[in-house]
C-alpha cells in the first residue's frame, strides 16, 4: 500500500499548529529554538516553537570530532559555563604531523596555519553538548519531540512550505500495515526550519523543489569515522590535538585523521576521506583501520579499550558550494545547508550562529505579522557575519587537493598562513569545482586494487563488531529505508564496472554481494546496520540508492561521541 493509499484510507491526518517548526535537534536546530524564544521573552511576545528529532533523544545521532570553537555558543547563552554546559576540557597544545608509512614529521607550530590553531577551542562530546541544549530550550518553553521523523514536506497551494509529516509507525515490511499501525502527524508552521545535518533527506529534495543550487559549485562531501577510546593514565595527556596528513592515503585523495586527548583517560580520534575519491577500490573504513596500526597512533592506544564507533558524511563543499539558503516557507542552516569550515574541521559553531541569524529573521518576520515568504534578513545577516568572512578565506581549501597533497598543502599554507600575516584575509583567486562526487569515480579495471590488513581486535576491528557498540537498532518488520530506484542497477552496473563499490564505502556493512539459489550475484541490504551517514546517498555512482528516513527512534544512540 502507497502513503497516499494510507491517507487515503486512514486519513486524515491530525495536525498541529506552531509558529516554527525546526526539523532536527543537532547543535544548530536547537540553537534556532533556544534563540526564537530568547528574543520573544526579550521583546514580550508570544512564539510557539517545535523541534522534530528522528534519534531516540537529542544528541542520540550525533557525531563529530569534536574541538569545539565556543563563539557561537557564548553568543547564544553568554553564561554558558555557569549553566554547566560540558565543555571542561581545553585545547592546551596543537600538533600536526605528515605521516609516512612507518615515520611522522611534525609541522614546526609557528609554521601552523591558523586553521589549525585551537587555543581557546575545548574538548568535547558534540552529543553531550547538544543533549545539554537540549534541556536549555526545554526549559525556554521549546517542545522537543524525539523519536519522530519528519518525512515529508508539506506544501501550501502557493508552493510555499506549509510545514512537514513525521512518517507512518507500524508499517511491515510488505509495506501494508499491521496491527501497530499510526498514522504520521502533520505539523504546520509559519516557517519551518531544517537543521537535518549533511545530506539531510528533506533538504535535499528542496534543494532540488526550488533549484537552490543554480549557479553554485556542487556540494562536495567527506566520509568522517570515529571511535572513542579509553587510554592508559600514562599514555594520556589532556588537551592535546593532534591533526594527521599522508599515510595510508595516496597523495590524490581527499583526506586526514585526527586524535584528541578529551578527560578523564578518554580520547577521541577519526578519519576523514573525502568523497571525490576516485578508486573504487578503496574502503574508507580499512583505511582507518590501518591508520590506528601506525607506531605515531599505536603508541597512544596499546593497551587501551575501544568504547566506540561511529560514522557520518560531512558537508565540505565550503562557501562556494552553499545554496541559497532561504524559500517561500523555511530555510536551511548548519551542515543542511553546507556552513562547515572544512579547512577548520568545524561545523557546530556555524550551525549555532546561522541557527541565531535564522532566528532573528523570522521572529522579525513573525513580528511584522508575515508568514510563509523568504527569509531574506537571514542570508544578508550571513553575509555580514564573522562566519561568512571565516569561510570566505577558506573557500579553496578542499578544491586544492584535487591538485595533490602537495599542491594543497602549499596553497592551504599560503592562504591561511602567509596571506593573512599580509593583511589579506581572502585569497583573491577562486578555485571552482564542476562535477558532483560520485562522478569521480573510475572503473574496477582502471583503478589499483587494494589489499586491506585482517583486523586484529586489538587496534583494528571489522564493521559488524564496530556496528555492535554504536548502538544501532531498526525496528525489522518495516520498509527497507535504503531504497533503489532500479533493482538492476547494482550488479548490472555497480558490481561490473565498479567491483561493488558499496560494499566499501559503507562504513556499516549494509550492503554486500551475494549469490542468490541460481548461483547469480544480487545485492543484499542489511539495513538494520545502517549508522545514518548517508555515504551511500552520496556516493552510489549511478546516483541508484535514495536514502529515506525509517521509522523515529532507530538508527545509532551514541554515547559520548
Amino acid at each position: 500500500m502507497t502513503p497516499q493509499a494510507m491517507l487515503e484510507q486512514f486519513g486524515p491526518r491530525e495536525a498541529m499548529e506552531y509558529d516554527v517548526v525546526v526539523v532536527g535537534a543537532g547543535p544548530g536546530g536547537l540553537a534556532t529554538a533556544i534563540h526564537l524564544k530568547q528574543l520573544a521573552a526579550r521583546h514580550g511576545r508570544d512564539v510557539s516553537v517545535c523541534v522534530l528529532e528522528k534519534g531516540s533523544e537529542p544528541g542520540a545521532h550525533i557525531l563529530s570530532g569534536a574541538v569545539i570553537d565556543p563563539r557561537a555558543l557564548s553568543e547564544l547563552l553568554p553564561n554558558w559555563k555557569e549553566l554547566g554546559a560540558p565543555l571542561t576540557q581545553p585545547v592546551t597544545s596543537d600538533r600536526f604531523l605528515f605521516l609516512s608509512e612507518t615515520g611522522a614529521r611534525a609541522t614546526p607550530e609557528f609554521m601552523l596555519p591558523e586553521c589549525f590553531n585551537n587555543h581557546g577551542n575545548y574538548i568535547a562530546s558534540l552529543g553531550n553538548l547538544v543533549r545539554w541544549l537540549g534541556t536549555q530550550a526545554e526549559g525556554l518553553g521549546v517542545e522537543i519531540f524525539p523519536g519522530f521523523a519528519a518525512a515529508e514536506v508539506l506544501y501550501n497551494d502557493d508552493a510555499s512550505v506549509r510545514g512537514v509529516a513525521t512518517g507512518n509507525l507500524g508499517v511491515g515490511k510488505d509495506g501494508e500495515p499491521t496491527g501497530n499501525f499510526q498514522l504520521g502527524m502533520e505539523l504546520h508552521a509559519k516557517y519551518t526550519v531544517f537543521a537535518e545535518g549533511s545530506r539531510g533527506h528533506l533538504g535535499k529534495q528542496l534543494i532540488a523543489r526550488f533549484k537552490l543550487d543554480n549557479g553554485r559549485d556542487p556540494q562536495s562531501y567527506a566520509l568522517g569515522l570515529k571511535e572513542l577510546w579509553e587510554v592508559a593514565p600514562g599514555r594520556h595527556q589532556p588537551g592535546l590535538v593532534i591533526h594527521t596528513a599522508g599515510w595510508p592515503l595516496e597523495s590524490d585523495t581527499y583526506g586526514g585523521s585526527f586524535l584528541y586527548h578529551a578527560e578523564d583517560n578518554k580520547v577521541a580520534l577519526g578519519f576523514v576521506v573525502g568523497l571525490d575519491y576516485a578508486n573504487p577500490w578503496l574502503s574508507p573504513f580499512e583505511e582507518f583501520q590501518r591508520w590506528k596500526t601506525h607506531p605515531e597512533i599505536r603508541k597512544t592506544l596499546e593497551g587501551g579499550k575501544r568504547l566506540g564507533y561511529g560514522a557520518r558524511a560531512i558537508t565540505a563543499g565550503g562557501i562556494l558550494a552553499l545554496p541559497k539558503t532561504v524559500f517561500a516557507g523555511g530555510a536551511l542552516i548548519g551542515c543542511e545547508a553546507g556552513y562547515l569550515n572544512a579547512s577548520r574541521i568545524k561545523g557546530s559553531h556555524a550551525a549555532i550562529k546561522t541557527g541565531m541569524l535564522c532566528a532573528q529573521a523570522a521572529f522579525d518576520a513573525l513580528a511584522a505579522g508575515r508568514q510563509h515568504d523568504e527569509l531574506s534578513a537571514y542570508p544578508r545577516a550571513f553575509e555580514q557575519s564573522w562566519l561568512a568572512a571565516e569561510l570566505k578565506q577558506s573557500k579553496n581549501f578542499k578544491q586544492w587537493f584535487k591538485k595533490g597533497r602537495t599542491t594543497a598543502t602549499l596553497m592551504t599554507g599560503v592562504e591561511q598562513w602567509l596571506l593573512p600575516r599580509l593583511g589579506v584575509k581572502e585569497a583573491p583567486w577562486t578555485i571552482h569545482r564542476h562535477k558532483p562526487d560520485h562522478l569521480y569515480l573510475q572503473s574496477a579495471s582502471q583503478s589499483r586494487q587494494i589489499s586491506y590488513p585482517k583486523p586484529d581486535g586489538k587496534l583494528s576491528f571489522d564493521r559488524l563488531s564496530s556496528v555492535f557498540i554504536s548502538n544501532t537498532n531498526h525496528e525489522e518488520n518495516q520498509p527497507a529505508h535504503l531504497t533503489l530506484k532500479d533493482a538492476r542497477v547494482p550488479v548490472a552496473i555497480n558490481l561490473a564496472l565498479y567491483a561493488g563499490p558499496e560494499s566499501r564505502y559503507c562504513p556499516a556493512g549494509v550492503y554486500e554481494f551475494v549469490k542468490d539459489d541460481a548461483g547469480s550475484e544480487r545485492l543484499q541490504i542489511n539495513a538494520q546496520n545502517c549508522v545514518h551517514c548517508k555515504t551511500c546517498d552520496i556516493k552510489d555512482p549511478t546516483q541508484n540508492i535514495v536514502w529515506i528516513t525509517p521509522e523515529g527512534g532507530g538508527g545509532p544512540n551514541y554515547a559520548g561521541m
